[in-house]
């Protein structure tokens, strides 16, 4: 259910502050940009006598086509402004940690909430995605508010990276609806489809390095070790490395799949990419200093022994699952 007194708070706010910044998380995705320039794009044709700023130095190689953000601005230009987090559940996720000048600060986020932040926390755990929430927001607001097919292109770019082309748990009737009020607009989904869904040639080369190297587990747990040499010998960036996660997925029997990305840092870290069907699998995230949504969460291991004891509680956690349920394939 959405939450119409939240929603009208928020643009209650909006409509009260001449500046408003736009910030997102760390390592951001498809919903994440989207949201964001999706917002500021729908908010500049609304309002175009407010400042709408979105400056953030967190970039994703494969969503650069969707154009840069605003140039960095003075610490004083926070302090009046009123600040919009989107599709980020805690504060140290904040790419941009000078969010927290702002005057005051909006949360819009569709995570299982684990840290509520902000005058206003409008958390809707059900949507397929945040892009999803603000054209909830415009919907309920369209005699006010303006959608572009610029802004149009961003949110549905998020509705589909978020939702697996709606695919997955999460999308309902309401999902659909909305991506129809945006492809009404106007975009060129071909175009997009190809800056989304092309390959380099080396990125297939590591798919297929990916299908030859795969392990599975006793009971079914697929899992992928992506190194920082492998990486380099496939010319990946950390983002088209993590890509391998869904490479796993299409396995009959194994309903979850992990895949440990190097971050070639100093402190060792190895990036989990968590997914599953039919099992919730965020509380095994949870344990390794992550979290997200229940079927796709995000986690964090230190060393080769600690992403083999991950391993193994995955695999314990879901013998457990098959022995106690029925419908899974």
């Amino acid at each position: 259910m959405t939450n119409p007194e939240k929603m009208q708070a928020i643009l209650d706010k909006i409509k009260a502050y001449p500046r408003i910044m736009i910030f997102r998380h760390i390592r951001p995705d498809g919903d994440c940009f989207g949201a964001s320039k999706g917002l500021k794009a729908m908010l500049q044709a609304t309002y175009p006598e407010k400042e709408i700023i979105l400056t953030d130095d967190a970039q994703t190689d494969y969503l650069k086509f969707l154009g840069p953000d605003d140039a960095p601005v003075a610490d004083e230009v926070y302090a009046s402004a009123l600040g919009i987090v989107v599709d980020t559940g805690g504060v140290k996720r904040i790419s941009n940690p000078k969010f927290a000048l702002c005057k005051e600060v909006i949360k819009i986020d569709h995570h299982i909430e684990s840290e509520p932040y902000g005058v206003i926390s409008w958390v809707e755990e059900h949507r397929s995605s945040a892009c999803e929430m603000i054209v909830a927001f415009y919907d309920m607001f369209k005699d006010e508010l303006k959608m572009t097919p610029e802004a149009a292109m961003y949110l549905y770019t998020g509705m589909v990276t978020d939702s697996g082309r709606f695919r997955f748990e999460g999308v309902t009737g309401d999902t659909l609806r909305y991506a129809a009020l945006l492809l009404d607009q106007g975009i060129d989904t071909q175009t997009l489809y190809a800056h989304l869904y092309l390959k380099e040639f080396n990125e297939l080369k590591f798919q297929s390095y990916v299908l030859e190297h795969m392990e599975r587990t006793e009971n079914g747990v697929a899992t992928i070790y992506v190194s920082d040499e492998i990486q380099k010998q496939f010319g990946l960036t950390r983002e088209a490395a993590s890509t391998s996660v869904s490479f796993l997925e299409g396995i009959k029997g194994c309903i979850c799949w992990l895949a440990f990305i190097d971050n070639g840092d100093e402190s060792h870290s190895i990036r989990v990419r968590v997914r599953s069907r039919f099992v919730e699998t965020n509380g095994l995230a949870e344990h390794y200093h992550g979290g997200g949504h229940a079927m796709a969460s995000g986690a964090t291991v230190y060393s080769v022994e600690e992403m083999r004891q991950m391993i193994d509680e995955a695999d314990a956690f879901i013998k457990e699952y098959k022995e106690s349920h029925t419908g899974w394939l």
